[in-house]
């Protein structure tokens, strides 16, 4: 089968390979869409990072690279191994793309998501969503209802990371929130602000993506801090009071200033987006106004209840897909795309069975 393998900095390869083995308590799936994230262009551009290099084997998927790349994606069962008589040939999933040790419980507040080792299918092992077909171990596995269309639903571990995100913040509706940055991470998280009854105020300089968060109806306020003063009038909307809780989505240092100076004193700041160099934070403004500051990773149980606002058409993703292409096409329409033209995509989703 065919899949996109990554051996170093800058070469991602389209390679046939075996098929996967479904075995005992593992689901094969038929790959429909896999979304392409920006922690793939991190592994492009400067890798390997939550890639194991070749010749350093990561010490719970026993693989290094080539890896076959790919967490993001949907999917039909097409097998499913001894043991698994939950699932069903033919249902539509996705996949809670995670790698943590076998021993390390996935129930109700278990941080599985902070395990020793910890790392996801996709970039760690354990094959990935840019290939043809894949076996993934049951208890990653969600099933999803024919409500969600299959390339939409590729769109669901993005989501999951945005709702992740509002749980870790402790917001709730009525509350203002504002976010910085309308990448695909600020976009998706703000759709789940939407979804549970708050008030959203974007902070973003791209025209492309000011006017996405427009037409997707994701935020009430896009403010553009090259032409207006953020903080001013974020006063303006809260009246004078700040922002309830803040969302970091860009690593731009200038964002995460302005979000610690609109938000209300006693409010939250949730940092999503990762880091790759150091940041410098007012910690006077903090201790003064007595923020919580808080950092979220991921996702932690978060895709069933994901799945349920799409499904109950609280959030519509279709939106958010700015390009569809065959595997073939992934660095030329896709990498360079995104690397070299960001304003112009969203989401830019793959069909490796093209």
């Amino acid at each position: 089968m065919k899949a996109a393998r990554f051996y170093d900095r800058g070469d991602i390869r389209i390679e046939d390979i075996p098929e996967p083995i479904v075995a005992a308590g593992t689901v094969g799936v038929q790959v429909a869409w896999c979304g392409i994230c920006g922690t793939d262009l991190h592994e492009f551009m400067e890798g390997p990072i939550f890639i194991p290099p070749c010749g350093h084997p990561h010490p719970i998927s026993g693989e290094s690279a080539p890896i076959t790349m790919g967490h993001e994606f949907s999917g039909v069962v097409y097998a499913v191994g001894e043991g698994v008589d939950d699932i069903e040939v033919g249902q539509h999933v996705v996949v809670e793309p995670y790698i943590v040790a076998d021993d390390v419980p996935t129930g109700e507040g278990d941080n599985y998501h902070l395990s020793k080792n910890m790392n996801f299918i996709g970039l760690g092992g354990h094959g990935g969503g840019l290939s043809e077909k894949i076996a993934v171990k049951r208890r990653w596995v969600h099933p999803i209802s024919d409500k969600i269309p299959l390339d939409q639903a590729a769109l669901i571990e993005p989501l999951a990371v945005g709702h992740h995100a509002f749980v870790r913040s402790g917001a709730k509706a009525g509350d203002i929130a504002l976010v910085g940055g309308a990448g695909p991470i600020g976009l998706l998280l703000s759709a789940i602000l939407k979804a549970k009854g708050l008030t959203v105020i974007i902070t973003e300089l791209s025209a492309k993506r000011k006017e996405k968060a427009i037409e997707s109806g994701v935020a009430d306020y896009v403010l553009d801090p090259s032409q207006v003063d953020v903080h001013a009038e974020v006063m303006k909307i809260t009246g004078d009071a700040g922002v309830d809780v803040a969302y970091e989505c860009s690593s731009v240092n200038a964002v995460l200033d302005t979000l610690v100076a609109a938000t209300k004193p006693t409010g939250v700041i949730v940092i999503v987006s990762i880091w790759s160099h150091p940041a410098t934070v007012n910690v006077h403004s903090v201790v003064m106004k007595e923020l919580d500051m808080r950092g979220t990773i991921a996702y932690c149980n978060d895709h069933q209840a994901t799945i349920k606002l799409v499904e109950e058409g609280k959030i519509d993703l279709a939106p958010f897909i700015t390009q569809r292409i065959k595997l073939d096409d992934l660095i030329s329409q896709g990498f360079e795309t995104l690397i070299h033209n960001n304003e112009s995509a969203v989401k830019i989703i793959v069909n490796p069975n093209l």
